[in-house]
């Protein structure tokens, strides 16, 4: 489906808490130790007194080898599933289970809307059966129920959000006040909706800072904004450059891989070309290279290519001409005096 292949989050958060990000993780549980700040952790053994649970798709037997929910679907259709919570403390939890959106956060984070928020895309698609609230022992898993209902109305391409399973305990803040912490890990939901589909990555800002020292290179720091335009997903790769007069290459050029993007969302990076020498009329050029889009997308739009320019003087080569010309000028005008 893609290269982020990650499944679980841990949020510690409070009810203004920020949204919990969902890294990518090889495995699909987490640990959450007791904490009252807001924060998003990777996969970990639970720490003692701790508590640790694990969220997957359920299988056949129960757990399956999905990594996460993956739908093709058409507006009006239903779909059955079940998704799967394990309790892997020493102690029973009641878990929380419901479906909200995702989202992309500012350095291009998978997340998902926090409780406080309220969902008004898939998340109000799923519907988990039975009482929200669910208790399970310590060691056991719950096989839980929950349906997916496309509206009627639903925009074709990419859906995305997650089914989480969130505990709620009360903890003492550092001035001695009571605070709700809801700590929740996520299944990733994906859902294509059939219809016409648009790849499409747009550029909508470069802009260059430039280090200029008085001798040798300096380094040149490109901003750029990337947005999303089409309707599926999309990661991309990025290639910062600068080139002087005649185009020739300057300094050592910036490449990144571009998290993916969902649909709607904006990127701002920050890549440095280093050891850029100032010759005057100078360029930098942003590449933008699309990858492939997810199974069933059509063909990947074609490399966007953005460039900004600006001047920068080359002091030292200016300072050693002005340098040459006063002493050409010296030494002319002292021959001449020492003429008879």
């Amino acid at each position: 489906m893609n290269a982020i292949r990650g499944v679980a989050v841990v949020a510690a958060a409070t009810a203004l808490a920020a949204p919990a990000a969902v890294p990518p993780p090889a495995a699909a549980h987490a640990a959450a130790a007791a904490t009252a700040h807001a924060g998003a952790a990777p996969g970990a053994a639970p720490a003692p007194g701790g508590f640790a649970w694990s969220v997957k798709p359920a299988g056949a037997k129960g757990q399956s080898r999905r990594d996460f929910f993956v739908y093709s679907v058409s507006p009006g259709q239903r779909v059955r599933d079940k998704v799967v919570v394990t309790n892997m403390s020493t102690r029973k939890l009641t878990f929380r289970v419901y479906a909200t959106d995702a989202f992309n956060t500012a350095d291009g984070s998978f997340a998902l809307l926090t409780a406080d928020r309220t969902a008004s895309d898939i998340g109000t698609w799923i519907t988990v059966a039975g009482n929200p609230a669910r208790t399970v022992a310590p060691g056991r898993s719950a096989e839980l129920p929950f349906t997916l209902t496309v509206p009627p109305g639903a925009t074709p391409g990419d859906h995305s959000g997650g089914v989480i399973a969130a505990v709620t305990e009360q903890t003492t803040g550092s001035q001695g006040q009571r605070v709700n912490v809801d700590r929740r890990i996520a299944a990733r939901v994906y859902a294509r909706v059939d219809g016409a589909l648009t790849s499409s990555l747009r550029v909508e800002s470069l802009k260059v800072a430039h280090q200029r020292p008085v001798f040798g290179g300096g380094d040149v720091n490109v901003t750029y904004r990337i947005r999303n335009t089409g309707n599926v997903r999309l990661a991309a790769t990025a290639r910062a450059g600068v080139s002087g007069p005649f185009g020739t290459g300057l300094g050592s050029p910036a490449t990144r891989q571009v998290p993916e993007l969902l649909p709607g969302s904006v990127y701002t990076f920050t890549d440095r070309v280093r050891g850029v020498y100032p010759a005057g009329p100078l360029t930098a050029t942003l590449r933008l290279t699309p990858a492939g889009a997810a199974d069933g997308s059509p063909s990947a739009p074609r490399p966007t290519v953005r460039t900004a320019g600006w001047w920068a003087t080359p002091w030292a080569p200016a300072a050693a001409i002005v340098l040459a010309a006063v002493l050409a000028v010296y030494l002319v005008r002292r021959r001449r005096r020492a003429r008879p």
